[in-house]
């Protein structure tokens, strides 16, 4: 009885030993099955030949291209003018509006001119006794004259009164100029613009006490208007050989090279500009020359203080080689651009860059002439891979670019 029990127990897990290797045998098989099947696809796969990559390629323009240079400017009056007064006194008066145009010789503020006034009169009284005396001296000269001739008075006395008639007469003299001065002390006290222009804010106000330390209120000449803005060295002298080489310095020959404006807000000036000063020497530190440019400005539309960009035709390069700029790529500081080799392989060329002209660049070095350049999948381009170049234009090219960019 136990015997038969203990084979009874024993016999389900014989019957579940046996199921378990039964699923193991099958689950080996598939996978058997499986990398069998795989290995054939990629032996398969492996048989075909990669297909070649298409790529667009433009040819490397080389033409005469004008180079121009490009400079942030501020702007300023033509001419600055601080209005202090030439008097002291109490402001009493103000009598512009700030921020309108006044008249050269117009009246801005007023000062009081009542000790002016009594200055002035105590000068002419002053100027009153010395003519007073003037005119005794020349009385007793005219007597004793013919006195002095006939030997009835002393030589003597006649020089005497002679000599105190040139007293008086300098006497007279001296009061006159007072008199001038205390006129023109009088005058100061009515503070006048000195030019024609827009008048600024008024820095103190009417019952102050000013001296002729004291600043007013400024004046700026806006008609025309000056831009300052700095070139460099090698900017300054392809100007300078533009207006007439070694013959004609850069201020001499303004008139040649027309300036153009554009505001800060983008928009493109209308009235064109020409240099009216160029600094002295160029700065050790920058490398760069100041200069000055004036632009008419009716209405008085720009304002000091303002910004802008300042552009000139520099110089033109004979025979550069133009390439887009989507061509043109960098890998560890070094710009490349692709080319179409004789067999149809890619062919990395390291140039060098040099300005921009519209939506290209200009190739200094390092780049023949009229190269096939490729502008499109130059992430996946390999020294040497091939390729099937497909030409297109430049305008396809720049398109090309914007795309790119709008994507990013």
């Amino acid at each position: 009885m136990t015997t038969l029990s203990g084979r009874k127990a024993k016999t389900p897990l014989l019957y579940i030993y046996i199921a378990a290797l039964s699923s193991l045998a099958v689950i080996i098989a598939l996978g058997v099955g499986l990398i069998s099947g795989y290995g054939k696809n990629v032996r398969a796969d492996s048989s075909g030949a990669h297909p070649v990559m298409k790529a667009s390629v433009v040819k490397a323009v080389q033409t005469d291209v004008p180079i121009n240079g490009e400079w942030v400017g501020t702007l300023d009056g033509y001419v600055n003018a601080q209005i202090q007064p030439q008097a002291n006194g109490y402001l009493i008066r103000q009598n512009y509006r700030e921020g309108s145009q006044v008249e050269k010789g117009a009246v801005l503020f007023e000062i009081d001119p009542r000790p002016f006034e009594a200055s002035l009169q105590q000068a002419q009284g002053q100027l009153g006794q010395a003519q007073a005396q003037l005119a005794l001296t020349q009385i007793n000269v005219n007597r004793d004259t013919p006195l002095a001739e006939a030997r009835a008075i002393a030589r003597s006395q006649l020089d005497n009164e002679i000599q105190q008639k040139a007293q008086a007469e300098a006497a007279v003299r001296t009061a006159q100029a007072a008199v001038s001065t205390a006129n023109l002390n009088l005058e100061f006290t009515k503070v006048r613009s000195l030019i024609t222009g827009v008048a600024g804010q008024a820095t103190t106000q009417v019952g102050n006490l000013v001296s002729t330390q004291s600043v007013l209120t400024s004046v700026s000449q806006l008609d025309p208007i000056k831009v300052y803005f700095s070139i460099s060295d090698r900017e300054y002298l392809a100007l300078t050989r533009r207006v007439g080489g070694n013959n004609s310095d850069l201020l001499h020959g303004a008139s040649k090279i027309p300036l153009t404006l554009t505001l800060s807000s983008g928009e493109a000036y209308p009235q064109k500009g020409y240099v009216v000063f160029v600094d002295r020497q160029l700065n050790s530190q920058t490398g760069a020359i100041r200069i000055a440019a004036a632009f008419p400005n009716p209405g008085n539309i720009l304002r000091p203080g303002q910004f802008g960009r300042v552009k000139a035709e520099t110089e033109t390069l004979h025979g550069a080689i133009l390439v887009p700029q989507v061509a043109v790529t960098e890998f560890q500081g070094q710009e490349q651009i692709y080319t179409v080799a004789a067999n149809n392989t890619v062919h990395v060329n390291n140039v060098t860059l040099g300005p921009q002209y519209g939506d290209s660049w200009v190739i200094e070095s390092g780049l023949p002439g009229g190269s096939l350049v490729v502008v499109d999948n130059l992430q996946k381009l390999r020294e040497g891979a091939p390729i099937s170049p497909q030409s297109v234009d430049l305008h396809t090219a720049s398109s090309t670019q914007t795309k790119q960019l709008a994507s990013r």
